[in-house]
């Protein structure tokens, strides 16, 4: 029935009227509004995530009709990119709050997240659990209306500049540990949060450790269920993995992009024999690229409320390895330039300042096998929930968690 009804509105408003309503809203705040007014109208006017409920940013419609908007947008001459401002927040906070939130919860927190007025970071990892993200040994224990929250996070993406942070931690070591999670949100500005930064080798500091001493959660910032917080956490991942995956922005933009620019400059300059086998190499990325793009248009195009499938995964492990064929081609075109910095190479937390050179993102570019998920357990979802091979034994999936070996 849903689904009918979807299908009857989305005849009744058509990718022209969608055009011309976000043209309007462009009209309406200008192309030089800031870009908190910029998204705020957008959200207002249900064009920030048009398959979600109107009234909280949505239309009720296919999200396959979000591209509409966003290439009406950038014709009318405005740079937009939905995810830029606060991928995280708005990449898996959005959808996450959005399933499992109350409407406190959505009146709070849905619209400062896509405005990026509230930054959110996810605080699964822990140090001895990364892949694993279910033997995570972060507890909270029941103090009445709260939750004394102890222990450590790692590999914490913007903690540093964020408002809020997704929490998921073990309320019962006593029964198997995907049973024994609850999630939360956090206030990062709580008493007994310690947010310590961790240097790349790009020099840059984006990541952070996060300690948690006696930390006070509200019961009201549970998302989900007591002990259901693995499922709340799926649906984190499996956002994660789409917002990852690669960019629905116009073709040839992006990574693929600052590629051809290279290539335009450096190609005069090489050898016919050198340059014949280099136009090669990035014709083929060029190609990966354009693939890339229209699986993870596809992707996001799969969501229900947010919420896409194990799909999400083909995009994700697509991108990071094809990232870091095109810097090594990068690298490869700039030869011994590729070893040196601008001058004043920075040190620093913050990258809106510009500072990223093509050898800072090559360098950059090595992690992303690893980020969100490495390309291993990628492999692993496809392999199990999409071709359905049979599953790698799991010899503590039933085993409470306080007798897990550690």
């Amino acid at each position: 029935m849903a689904a009918r009804a979807r299908n009857r509105h989305n005849r009744r408003m058509n990718e022209h009227d969608l055009r011309e309503l976000a043209l309007s809203v462009v009209d309406q705040v200008g192309l030089e509004a800031s870009e908190v007014d910029f998204r705020s109208a957008l959200w207002d006017a249900g064009l920030a995530r048009v398959q979600y409920p109107k009234g909280k940013g949505g239309l009720d419609l296919s999200p396959k009709m979000q591209g509409v908007i966003e290439a009406a947008i950038r014709d009318a001459g405005r740079n937009y990119n939905a995810l830029s401002l606060n991928v995280i927040g708005i990449g898996m906070g959005l959808p996450t709050v959005l399933t499992y939130g109350s409407d406190e919860h959505h009146e709070q927190y849905l619209k400062r997240i896509f405005t990026g007025e509230d930054v959110w970071c996810q605080m699964f990892s822990e140090p001895s659990h990364g892949s694993d993200v279910a033997g995570l040994g972060s507890k909270a224990v029941r103090d009445g209306d709260e939750w004394i929250v102890n222990g450590q996070k790692v590999w914490t993406s913007g903690a540093h500049v964020s408002r809020y942070g997704m929490l998921l931690v073990r309320t019962d070591p006593d029964v198997p540990k995907h049973k024994g999670l609850s999630y939360f949100i956090l206030d990062m500005h709580s008493p007994g949060v310690e947010i310590r930064p961790l240097y790349q080798i790009t020099g840059n500091a984006e990541f952070n450790e996060v300690f948690f001493t006696d930390v006070r959660v509200p019961h009201s910032n549970l998302l989900g269920a007591v002990g259901d917080g693995w499922r709340v956490a799926t649906t984190t991942l499996m956002n994660e993995r789409v917002a990852l995956g690669g960019s629905t922005a116009p073709r040839g933009s992006g990574n693929i992009a600052m590629l051809m620019k290279l290539w335009q400059k450096r190609a005069p300059e090489l050898d016919e024999t050198t340059r014949s086998i280099m136009s090669d190499r990035v014709m083929r990325l060029w190609t990966e690229a354009e693939v890339g793009r229209l699986t993870t248009i596809r992707g996001r195009a799969n969501s229900v409320m947010g919420n896409p499938g194990p799909e999400g995964s083909v995009g994700k492990l697509a991108s990071a390895e094809l990232n870091i064929r095109i810097w090594n081609c990068c690298m490869d075109l700039l030869g011994n330039d590729g070893m040196i910095h601008e001058p004043g190479y920075p040190l620093t937390r913050d990258m809106s300042r510009g500072d990223w050179s093509y050898s800072k993102l090559f360098l950059r570019s090595q992690a992303n096998t690893i980020e969100g998920g490495t390309s291993d357990i990628m492999r692993n979802i496809l392999g199990e929930r999409v071709l359905g091979l049979p599953g790698e034994p799991r010899v503590d999936k039933a085993v409470p968690w306080t007798d897990i070996p550690t």
